[in-house]
């Protein structure tokens, strides 16, 4: 039997608050969103180490049908990290329904978020509509990476469709929607699109300290760009023919931007 698409398609929530004193006073999951604390042996922030938390798959997820909710809330002057034990792999399910994943983001004044998941790999007859929202204060720092495989190893990409909203006291500083494979708009592949990569993605960091001293604007590599935005804000965006050389561009532009 072919467990993984004989399973019934479900519905999933995950929660995460974290406070200034390193606690968790919120860490709610359930189906395959399981959410671990785990040591924060990464990357310190300016004022110390961050709280950690790890997404670990507890089953095969998404598959077609499902609906999955993921949120974080970054109370004022917390430090939070989030990243995932492996990749997300977006599957088909038994009815050739849509699958659908949503990320809540809020981060406080003072506040900052690492959110550094694992790469989004979308197998081949897979359909996923992936949706990220960010509230920012004024003050927050958010550290964010996106990625996106289009197939597994040699075989034709699932069907992806992306956005990121990302309001800043209220206001919009980025939004933008991505859409790959059979059924995305016509020329999603071509030259000026992913002319043939089957990985993408993009990094974005925002940070108070760019409205006095902004990035500039640089290539990175042959197929990777740092801009700056208005906000303030950096954005990294990046193809390349796998996922190991998407995530060496991705983090030597980190290494850039965030030097600590």
């Amino acid at each position: 039997m072919d467990r993984v698409n004989d399973r019934t398609a479900l519905t999933a929530s995950a929660r995460i608050a974290a406070a200034a004193d390193g606690s968790l006073p919120v860490l709610e999951s359930d189906g395959p969103l399981a959410l671990r604390r785990t040591r924060a042996t990464g990357p310190h922030g300016p004022s110390g180490p961050y709280t950690r938390v790890t997404v670990v798959g507890a089953m095969s997820a998404p598959l077609g049908g499902d609906r999955l909710r993921l949120d974080a809330e970054v109370r004022d002057g917390a430090r939070l990290l989030v990243d995932s034990a492996a990749a997300t792999v977006a599957l088909p399910g038994r009815t050739g329904a849509p699958a659908s994943y949503e990320i809540g983001l809020t981060v406080g004044a003072g506040a900052e978020l690492r959110w550094l998941p694992e790469q989004l790999v979308c197998a081949t007859g897979s359909v996923l509509r992936m949706r990220t929202t960010v509230d920012l204060d004024p003050t927050a720092r958010l550290i964010l990476r996106e990625e996106q495989i289009l197939g597994r190893h040699q075989e034709e990409p699932g069907t992806l469709a992306t956005r990121l909203s990302v309001r800043r006291a209220g206001r919009p500083l980025f939004d933008q929607e991505l859409g790959c494979g059979p059924g995305a708009p016509a020329g999603w592949d071509g030259p000026a699109v992913l002319a043939g990569h089957r990985a993408t993605g993009q990094l974005l960091v925002v940070d108070p300290e760019f409205a006095d001293k902004p990035v500039g604007t640089r290539l990175l590599g042959e197929h990777a760009v740092l801009a700056p935005l208005a906000g303030p804000a950096a954005l990294v965006t990046a193809v390349a023919p796998d996922a190991l050389a998407l995530r060496r561009v991705l983090d030597e532009a980190l290494r850039v931007l965030v030097p600590f």
